[in-house]
């Protein structure tokens, strides 16, 4: 006689969300099948926008596609891994060699196996609010806790160092910067990440510095890369070509550990180990990576005045600026906007809700930024990958049911107060 036993999820996905492509984007899948033509702006994916990865890394995939049909070494193949030891050199960081570099299947595989290879169960680890929502949840699938440092409005979304200073416990290992940020677009100045690598080398914590968007700046913003800050701790870059590269697809990312390296023998070893468990990653796109880093560097015509990216971003701008409605920090690198509403001209507004009705109602697919692990309910997150025409179509969208939002009361509860999630 069998048992009618639940199968109930792992204890361990309690506290995990992604709703970036969660209850949300599983509704635009079912209104896209009935028909309707849905504008998804959820998700930073240059393809579904008419993006084309470069030719010269589709021709070296082809190339040496015989050559990717075995394993290869857990760390990645060596040309890869040269490729982005050369990149960091020529960015000024010293002591590392291809045994420092581990490709993954994305920078998202190396997320996880990093924390894994690092954190003891109640280990904590300093993370950015808003964050990029995988780091939140790779660190609770680990055994940790992350602890939100915030990254104010009012402050341009960068990072008080004080503020985390004053988060800093005995049990705090790591501290995660994302930079260019996702989802504000903020790029750190150097003064703000030079406090934030002091402070990581005196508490002798991990500095995680995910760059993915190192390339993707605009108007003059500099990109400090947070490895040539970090010396006398460990540091844990992580790129790749999903985004400058716009090859999502490919799944190819590295992580590069530099600084004290001394103190970083187990933790590679951990590393290695966790590589070894899954073979190796994608092999064929990692043939791409040294065309890639190597080759005629595409992203600045699109990020440069009059560049898609660049005049996406002016649109987003412009429509902001002409609806007294909308609140916005300009970010200055980055594929999002995160977009603020004026609480008191819509007193009703809930960023949830509002997704979802811009979505039934508009066809218009958003990121509340209660996504982004923020204790308000105020904003929203959109990519500028579409083009200026569809951007201004969103907008002129919003626009309309924001107008209805302000002629409608405020209901009790609906206000969930800015740094509830902060530690005292």
């Amino acid at each position: 006689m069998s048992v009618d036993r639940m199968m109930v999820t792992s204890e361990t996905l309690h506290n995990v969300r992604y709703e970036i492509r969660g209850k949300l984007a599983r509704r635009a899948h079912e209104l896209a099948r009935k028909g309707f033509e849905i504008i998804s702006l959820n998700i930073g994916n240059p393809a579904v926008f008419g993006f084309r990865t470069p030719e010269t890394m589709r021709r070296a995939i082809i190339e040496n596609f015989e050559a990717s049909e075995g394993y290869v070494h857990q760390k990645g193949i060596f040309p890869a891994r040269e490729a982005v030891v050369m990149q960091q050199q020529a960015r000024g960081v010293s002591g590392v060699t291809a045994e420092e570099v581990f490709i993954g299947n994305g920078v998202s595989e190396l997320i996880d196996m990093s924390l894994r290879a690092l954190l003891n169960p109640g280990d904590e680890v300093l993370v950015p609010s808003p964050d990029y929502p995988l780091w939140t949840a790779a660190v609770n699938l680990n055994r940790g806790r992350a602890v939100h440092y915030p990254c104010r409005p009012e402050n341009g979304f960068v990072p008080d160092p004080e503020e985390l200073a004053a988060l800093i416990t005995p049990r705090t290992r790591a501290i995660v910067v994302v930079n260019p940020n996702n989802p504000t677009g903020a790029v750190y100045p150097r003064p703000v990440l030079e406090a934030m690598a002091r402070l990581a080398e005196r508490h002798g914590l991990v500095v995680f510095a995910d760059e993915i968007y190192d390339q993707i700046v605009y108007d003059g913003a500099q990109f400090v890369p947070m490895a040539t800050l970090v010396h006398d701790t460990m540091c844990v870059t992580m790129a790749g070509l999903s985004k400058v590269y716009r090859a999502c697809g490919y799944r190819v990312g590295w992580a590069v550990i530099s600084g004290k390296l001394s103190v970083a023998r187990e933790f590679l070893e951990g590393l290695e180990l966790l590589a070894s468990l899954r073979l190796c990653s994608n092999v064929a796109g990692q043939w791409a990576v040294q065309t890639a880093l190597g080759g005629y560097q595409s992203i600045r015509e699109l990020t440069a005045p009059g560049g898609r990216l660049y005049e996406s971003r002016r649109v987003i701008l412009e429509s902001v600026a002409s609806n007294p409605v909308f609140r916005l920090q300009k970010p200055d690198g980055a594929l999002y906007a995160f977009v603020g509403i004026d609480r008191e001209r819509v007193p009703a507004f809930d960023d949830q809700e509002f997704a979802l009705e811009l979505l039934e109602r508009k066809h218009v697919l958003v990121a509340p930024g209660v996504s982004f692990n923020v204790g308000y309910n105020d904003h929203f997150r959109i990519t500028n990958l579409p083009d200026a025409a569809t951007l201004k179509t969103v907008f002129a969208r919003m626009g309309e049911l924001l107008s209805e939002y302000a002629s409608r009361p405020a209901r009790a509860g609906t206000v969930v107060e800015a740094g509830q999630r902060f530690r005292k």
